[in-house]
């Protein structure tokens, strides 16, 4: 067998461990896998820094969505220590204006305590629109965004609305990558995921069929078979 290489997961925007519940086996053969507390801080940097100094001297990373604008930050502070990296479902670019503007309006509601009408606005942008009726997958992200609360929510928020444009940082990313994408993700469109390909050196683009933004959840055999490629 070969060396083990730890593995660090980073979930997305108001999503918990649950995220990577059925990638977690997978990855399991080729070393330990730990998932990043990403709740604690509200910008990149620091939760990076967090991330740091939680993890193994060396690791292969991967983050889904808001844990792709993460891994970036991860890749600026410490390149050497990232054996190989994953990005799914996510973007290299800062946010629109536009953006920043529904993500205020989602923390006021938060603080007001209406966190559970941002979930529901959210739903139907997270999972394919064939997917939409699906009651089993909408409980779990319902209980993902309950985990996470709504003060951890905001300094997400806050974190993902002050991130750069981390397109400059990719022809610097050496390591191999794998970048990945739901054809119907909505919120970070395949077009978003063949920039970042197109960015890194020794890269490469899987687009999963019939899911969403959540590829993980809608469609865990075809992750778990892009990310076991990934590791071997």
């Amino acid at each position: 067998m070969t060396e083990p290489m730890p593995i660090v997961l980073i979930p997305g925007l108001l999503c918990s461990p649950s995220l990577f519940a059925s990638q977690i086996p997978a990855l399991w053969q080729f070393g330990p896998v730990t998932i990043a507390d990403h709740r604690r801080d509200e910008t990149m940097d620091a939760i990076a820094k967090r991330i740091l100094a939680a993890a193994p001297p060396r690791f292969a990373l991967a983050g889904l969505s808001m844990g792709g604008y993460i891994a970036y930050a991860v890749l600026r502070a410490a390149p050497e220590r990232v054996t190989r990296l994953a990005l799914l479902d996510t973007s290299a670019r800062a946010d629109l204006p536009e953006q920043t503007e529904r993500r205020k309006a989602q923390i006021e509601l938060a603080r007001a305590g209406k966190l559970g009408e941002v979930t529901e606005a959210l739903w139907p942008l997270f999972v394919h629109k064939d997917r939409h009726g699906e009651a089993a997958l909408k409980k779990v992200i319902v209980q993902m965004a309950q985990d996470t609360g709504a003060d951890a929510f905001i300094r997400q928020q806050m974190a993902i609305m002050s991130r750069p444009d981390s397109r400059p940082d990719l022809p610097k990313i050496k390591c191999p990558a794998l970048v990945l994408v739901g054809e119907g993700d909505q919120l970070t469109p395949p077009k978003l995921a063949e920039e970042i390909a197109g960015g890194i050196p020794d890269s490469r683009l899987v687009v999963i069929p019939g899911s969403g933004h959540l590829t993980t959840l809608e469609r865990p055999d075809a992750v778990n078979k892009a990310l076991v490629a990934w590791m071997s």
